[in-house]
């Protein structure tokens, strides 16, 4: 998956996302169902964003970009900020 092909995939689970806290805020979602969506949508964000910073820098050390992989999301979701 090439940068922007990982950029709109991040783009759509905004949109996503988004759609998912209005349709909630107007009681359209059980508040179960709406976290559990939300949940993945954050895991699966998280794997995209570490996805392309992978990229980022490996092209920037001059290696081939296209070597970065999505890593489990046990992983990912273990990062300290």
């Amino acid at each position: 998956m090439d940068e922007k092909a990982i950029l709109e995939r991040i783009n759509d689970f905004i949109e996503e996302e988004h759609a998912l806290r209005q349709a909630h805020e107007r009681a359209e979602t059980s508040n179960a169902e709406a976290q559990a969506r939300l949940r993945d949508l954050e895991v699966a964000l998280d794997q995209c964003w570490d996805l392309l910073r992978q990229r980022r820098a490996r092209l920037a050390a001059g290696q081939n970009p296209d070597d970065a992989q999505v890593r489990p999301a046990g992983e990912v979701e273990g990062y300290r900020q």
